[in-house]
Parts: structure tokens; C-alpha cells; sequence
């Protein structure tokens, strides 16, 4: 990778490719990189882009938080979404509950939360893990918290679209309920892909390299989403960007 490129910054750009196109994308507490990487697609769109961010004074219009979102969600005014979870199988079934035999869970995580509801009413749920690892990435979750594909007579107009880690970027296959490897990070190799993927995934024949932003990304990085992520992320700002919130004393 680039030097002058942190993979954080990587990570945005991808993301910010992703949400092309769309009104209105929000962002769930505790995620910065989707958040950054959300403030760079409204930056670089030539229509409207309204961002939502959860925890934040500045890009939030609600009043009632989480419910609000869910309300929103549901008229289907969200056009994309995060999710994430303590495992992520090849089928994009997430588990938010924890590692075990449910209830005897050996691992208790945060829980579900509205996990499941959004994704079947969000249209683009872009999945995301920055520990691209056999625990993390398993062949079946041990818990479903949210199940990434429905049966035929089910009514679902929400979904993922695609996975992003650490190391490369899966697009989901909705017909065949499975991954598709789309591109493969700098300084990372289909090998280690393969080694550290707990499930099967297509494959092409040839796997692209993901792309770098380019100088007009990063500086909109670097100046603009910077400023703006300071007042929502502090500490990432800061260890990103190398900015602190006016008045704060820098860690």
C-alpha cells in the first residue's frame, strides 16, 4: 500500500464506492470508519447525500435515537446501513448474541439490538470486521442474530451487499446466498485470504488489487471528513488525522 495511505483511509474509499448512487445512509453508534467513510461518499456525490449518525449533534435530525432510526428505516427512507458482528459466515448470518450453545454461551457480546430488523428493511447493509480471522469469519455462526437470506415466500427488501475486512472486500452473491471475493487489499495475497477465511467463497480467476484513493480522496479525507469526524470520533480523529476537538488535550 501506498504509504502516504492509512488503511483507514483505504477502508473509507471502499466504502465510499460502495454507497454510490443513494440518498441517504446512516451510521450506527461506535463506528467510525463506516461514519468516515459515509462523510466521504456525501463529499464526493454530485446529488444530495444525507448522512445520519447516530451519537452525533451535527449529523442527526432525530430526536428519539435508535427508535427513530427503525421508524425511518421502516418507511424505507434508509438506503444503506452497517452491521457488524462477533461472527460472520459465508452465508452473511451474523452473531451479535456470543460463542456457544445458546443460552449456555461461553462468549457474551452486546446482543442483537435492532440488528435483524434493519437487515431486512435496508436495502444496501454493507457488513464490516477489522479482524479478518477464523474466529471471526466462520463457516456457520453459533448464533443468528440476523440471517442474511430469507426463504422465497418471505417478504425482505433489505440485505447485504457486501462484506469488508481488514483484508480484502467480499461482494454477496444474493442469488447464491454465498460471498464472491471482489479485491484484495495492498500488501495482502489470495493465500492469506484462504488462511483466514473460515468459510468457501467464489473466487475469480484473476482477483484485483483494492484501489487506493487518490490525491482529490485523501485530501478530502485529511481536510474535510477530518474536521467533521472530531466532534463524533475524537480519538479516531486524532489518531487518524492527528486532530483534536478544540479545547481537548491531545492523549
Amino acid at each position: 500500500m501506498n504509504a502516504a495511505c492509512k488503511d483507514e483511509e483505504l477502508y473509507a474509499s471502499v466504502i465510499a464506492d460502495l454507497l454510490g448512487g443513494i440518498r441517504h445512509v446512516a451510521v450506527g453508534m461506535l463506528s467510525p470508519i463506516p461514519g468516515c467513510g459515509a462523510l466521504l461518499a456525501q463529499a464526493l456525490s454530485p446529488d444530495p447525500l444525507r448522512v445520519s449518525i447516530l451519537g452525533s449533534k451535527r449529523f442527526n435530525r432525530w430526536t428519539n435515537g435508535g427508535a427513530e432510526l427503525f421508524d425511518v428505516a421502516g418507511r424505507g427512507e434508509i438506503d444503506a446501513f452497517f452491521l457488524s458482528g462477533g461472527q460472520i459466515d459465508g452465508h452473511g448470518n451474523i452473531n451479535l448474541v456470543g460463542v456457544g450453545d445458546y443460552p449456555e454461551t461461553k462468549v457474551r457480546w452486546s446482543g442483537s439490538f435492532g440488528s435483524a430488523y434493519l437487515y431486512f428493511v435496508v436495502p444496501r447493509v454493507i457488513l464490516f470486521r477489522w479482524e479478518h480471522s477464523r474466529r471471526t469469519l466462520v463457516e456457520q455462526v453459533d448464533f443468528i442474530s440476523a440471517p442474511g437470506q430469507s426463504p422465497a415466500d418471505v417478504h425482505r427488501t433489505g440485505g447485504p451487499i457486501a462484506l469488508l475486512t481488514n483484508l480484502c472486500l467480499f461482494h454477496y452473491d444474493k442469488a447464491q446466498g454465498r460471498f464472491r471475493l471482489q479485491s484484495i487489499h495492498p500488501g495482502h495475497s489470495l493465500e492469506e485470504v484462504r488462511d483466514q477465511t473460515g468459510f468457501d467463497f467464489d473466487c475469480p480467476h484473476e482477483v484485483p488489487v483494492t484501489a487506493t484513493p487518490d490525491e482529490r480522496r485523501l485530501r478530502l479525507l485529511r481536510e474535510q471528513v477530518a474536521t467533521q469526524m472530531v466532534d463524533i470520533y475524537p480519538k479516531f480523529a486524532q489518531e487518524v488525522f492527528g486532530l483534536t476537538a478544540p479545547g481537548a488535550v491531545a492523549a
